[in-house]
């Protein structure tokens, strides 16, 4: 049977050999695939489910109750951050770098194909697109706790209690996710062969990502952290949306 390219690389004439770098590079959504799996099945199976369920589920919850007869509704599950966040932001890693691949190969390439881009531009029409796909989400969900949570208008509730600040469900995976992003960004540059004069700047993009967010995670910032992260991706989104723009435009009157 033979080996099918992967998502988001182009397909050679020769298949590479097995475990080479560029066989690893070509199929490495596929192989990131067969990992994450790995959990998802370890979850089904009683040996394995609690080891597993460390990796995909949110730990470190302070209270809350499923429904019952006396209970119907339930208690709604509040979390507190905690050393076996780590393990999830391992796991979410892999998603990340398995949607990254998708949204490559099925939505940029094919609009890239179109637009005849150099090799600059389409270094920086690939990195505003996923970037953009990633602040828009990233705002409409932080958008959307600040709504729940009941900031708006009442500015004091992001810092009462402190340190005592447990989280929704949607809250804490909205950071376990903040986490694995900008983790998933040291792997893609081996991924998508970033030259090493372009990697300093996305190194520290994402390093710097990934130390702001988790020490104001780990710390209990969790509220202050939401409402600057929303604000800071709506202006993000804002950015690598015009500088698409500019891309599609400049490229459209090149062709005329």
């Amino acid at each position: 049977m033979a080996i099918k390219v992967g998502m988001g690389r182009k397909s050679s004439n020769k298949n590479p050999p097995f475990f080479s770098h560029e066989f690893v590079i070509q199929n490495h959504a596929d192989i990131v695939s067969c990992i994450a799996m790995i959990f998802v099945v370890g979850i089904m199976l009683q040996p394995t489910q609690s080891l597993a369920s460390t990796f995909v589920a949110l730990r470190h919850n302070v209270s809350g109750a499923d429904p019952s007869q006396e209970n119907p509704m339930g208690v709604q599950y509040l979390y507190t951050a905690g050393w076996k966040d780590a393990c999830a932001v391992f796991f979410y890693t892999l998603i990340c770098i398995i949607m990254h691949a998708i949204l490559q190969e099925y939505v940029l390439d094919k609009i890239s194909k179109k637009l005849h881009l150099s090799k600059f531009k389409l270094s920086r029409f690939n990195e505003s697109g996923q970037l953009v796909v990633f602040y828009a989400m990233s705002f409409l969900w932080g958008l959307d706790l600040i709504v729940r949570e009941q900031y708006i208008g009442n500015m004091q509730r992001m810092w009462e209690g402190y340190p005592e600040h447990p989280m929704i469900f949607l809250h804490k995976m909205f950071f376990i996710i903040q986490l694995a992003y900008y983790a998933h960004m040291l792997p893609e540059l081996y991924f998508q062969k970033v030259k090493k004069d372009e990697q300093k700047p996305k190194i520290q993009h994402a390093v710097g990502g990934l130390f702001i967010i988790g020490i104001a995670y780990f710390l209990g910032f969790q509220r202050i952290a939401l409402v600057l992260l929303t604000l800071h991706y709506f202006c993000e989104f804002v950015a690598h949306s015009f500088q698409l723009v500019d891309i599609v435009d400049k490229e459209g009157k090149f062709a005329k």
